[in-house]
């Protein structure tokens, strides 16, 4: 048998033509990778999610974790999971964007927080914070306590009579906003209660008024 005998030239060429046949089976073997990971993301997104918020931020992780956690309670989201691989069905379309803006949602709740602004007008129309706990002098025999919820911030500018409303959660200030609201609803006449900062009352014309 004759041996082949190769000149010390080669054996550079040799070994880096091994290496890029190494390489080119790892670039092969992540590819393949990849794509389970995308089969698995489609098929339970919620876990995937998860998973990433966890390896970018534990606050976001432990926000991102509770809705899904909320969204994987509900039978109706079990069974948009199990129809998800369908077609362009307008309800599977709806979900789609209902997961997508709760996500959404939950990051940007994390990264920035949802702000509610409310307005207190009214001669003698006045809150105070105190510990947990709003306390309102609106026009009534007597002051009206509001619990502050958990993981809601409130903040008062006595002297402009605004209430800052701020948390994470954008269900929690938008409810919060609004059952303080409730307590004194704006009046249709002087415009007196808490309104939202942006908020337009329609005055109605009073008896003199019409004359």
């Amino acid at each position: 048998m004759k041996v082949l005998h190769i000149g010390a030239e080669i054996f550079p060429l040799v070994n880096e033509l091994n290496q890029l046949l190494a390489h080119s089976e790892e670039q092969a073997e992540e590819a393949r990778r990849h794509a389970g990971n995308l089969a698995h993301a489609l098929k339970t997104p919620l876990t995937v999610i998860t998973n990433a918020a966890t390896a970018h931020s534990p606050d976001l992780a432990d926000t991102v974790c509770r809705e899904a956690t909320t969204l994987q309670s509900c039978s109706a989201f079990r069974n948009f999971t199990a129809n998800m691989s369908g077609g362009d069905e307008p309800q599977q379309r709806a979900w789609h964007g209902l997961v997508r803006s709760l996500v959404a949602n939950s990051v940007e709740g994390v990264t920035k927080g949802f702000v509610r602004e409310l307005e207190i007008v009214g001669v003698g129309y006045k809150a105070e914070v105190k510990g947990k706990t709003v306390v309102f002098a609106l026009g009534y025999s007597h002051p009206i306590n509001f619990p502050i919820p958990e993981g809601i911030a409130v903040a008062l500018d006595a002297k402009a009579g605004k209430l800052t409303i701020s948390g994470a959660d954008r269900q929690k200030v938008g409810q919060t906003a609004a059952e303080i609201r409730k307590l004194r609803v704006p009046d249709p006449y002087k415009g007196k209660g808490i309104k939202y900062a942006n908020e337009v009352i329609r005055r109605k014309v009073g008896k003199a008024g019409g004359k």
